[in-house]
């Protein structure tokens, strides 16, 4: 067989007639070349519930999310799944009928594993196992699976460790199955269930060891930000992928890792700018996103200090993303969580650059929606909204009014600054 016939490329198989088959079928070992070193990205379906309160726009938007979360931890969607219920069920999270549909999918595209939108219970959980005899992942699951990737000191490490305890510690039930009781018999007495015990009791304390280490870890940050208080603070907060990181190297000359890819940064930076003559610390956070686990929240709560501290914030958001105002609502609710919400804040919205619009004809009289809205209708809009002052329209990538962000950020700290350390007005 000829060398190297197959390659990965984006997790397509190509050979002699293109990519997969007319069937969507995985090559097979023979028509693969055993002697590559690539790897084979996993497949997997994704399935989530359009319920009462949720429209089916929405769904669809929930989904591409989940399907770019997949993506980021290195998988392949090759199926999405919607069924409209009232609410999930409490036992598959799906009905039986949508439950057999999938499985005949996951056989016929040779998937891997099934990722759920929503996090499921552990009966849940191992209800889905039996019935399609693969691997269940939840968003959840997904989530902690990328933050664990991205990990990368000492402290993100230990935070996300934590978050993994806390969601493992209610699912072992299935974990310990081979040490049950099966049959009767000399020699067949396992010690089963016990086994489930003893790793609960493990769990526990490991997870009582790292909050341990989490809180001495918040004491050493206390301190570093006490060093720190004679500077106004300023800190970035948004949705991931929103260019936080980009805008942070911008305006603090760093190279703070950026990547178009969700959960690029998990560790805090922090940076010293100057802007004219004033001196502040700029930092940038973890990204926000919806449906954040409420475990990730507490476990990242020493990390997320840093905007409960700041004087400023700057929310980024992605104007080109048609879900952008969902975005900002569930930033929101995280810095409500934290109790952040209150605090100064400069709407930035970046991306104008790879903004886009539906242009309406002249003689088309439906009324105009948002996604009709051109870039100076939206900068009219949430002028009005929030201030002149308050709010502001860029491209970190271009580059674009990045110099009316320095001047709207340096009257804001200049203000801070005054009410702060009015002695030292004679600066400006």
């Amino acid at each position: 067989m000829q060398k190297n016939k197959w390659k990965s490329d984006k997790g397509k198989f190509k050979g002699e007639t293109g990519v997969w088959d007319a069937e969507n079928r995985r090559p097979s070992p023979q028509e693969r070349n055993t002697f590559s070193t690539d790897v084979v990205p996993e497949r997997a379906i994704l399935v989530a519930v359009c319920d009462a309160k949720t429209s089916i726009e929405r769904t669809q938007e929930c989904l591409d999310e989940l399907a770019f979360l997949l993506e980021t931890a290195g998988g392949i969607p090759v199926k999405r799944v919607v069924q409209n219920l009232e609410r999930p069920d409490s036992r598959t999270y799906i009905g039986s009928g949508k439950l057999d549909e999938v499985v005949e999918y996951k056989n016929a595209l040779d998937a891997d594993f099934i990722v759920f939108d929503d996090e499921l219970s552990p009966a849940q959980l191992r209800n889905l196992e039996k019935a399609f005899n693969c691997r269940i992942l939840d968003r959840t699951t997904l989530i902690l699976d990328i933050f664990a990737k991205r990990a990368r000191t000492s402290t993100a490490k230990t935070q996300v460790e934590l978050a993994q305890l806390q969601y493992m510690l209610p699912r072992l039930t299935r974990m310990w199955t081979h040490l049950e009781r099966q049959r009767g018999g000399i020699g067949m007495r396992g010690p089963g269930e016990s086994q489930i015990e003893t790793d609960r009791r493990l769990i526990g304390e490991k997870i009582s060891l790292l909050k341990q280490r989490l809180h001495d870890i918040d004491k050493q940050k206390v301190q570093q930000r006490k060093n720190r208080e004679s500077l106004v603070r300023v800190a970035l907060v948004g949705y991931t992928n929103v260019g936080k990181s980009t805008l942070m190297n911008l305006l603090s000359k760093s190279d703070v890792f950026a990547e178009n890819k969700l959960f690029a940064t998990l560790d805090t930076t922090v940076r010293k700018v100057v802007i004219d003559n004033l001196p502040f610390l700029l930092s940038d956070t973890v990204g926000f996103i919806r449906k954040l686990p409420h475990g990730l929240v507490e476990s990242f709560k020493s990390t997320l200090d840093e905007v409960c501290e700041a004087d400023l914030l700057l929310h980024v958001v992605d104007i080109s993303h048609p879900d952008y105002e969902q975005q900002i609502e569930s930033v929101n609710h995280t810095l409500d969580e934290i109790g952040a919400l209150d605090k100064p804040t400069i709407m930035v919205f970046n991306k104008i650059d790879a903004y886009t619009y539906e242009a309406k004809d002249d003689d088309d009289l439906t009324p105009v929606e948002k996604k009709n809205w051109t870039l100076q209708m939206l900068k009219d809009s949430w002028m009005s909204k929030s201030g002149a002052n308050l709010s502001i329209f860029i491209s970190a990538a271009q580059r674009d009014n990045i110099e009316a962000l320095r001047q709207l950020m340096y009257d804001e700290i200049k203000r801070i600054h005054a009410v702060r350390y009015p002695y030292n007005n004679f600066l400006y």
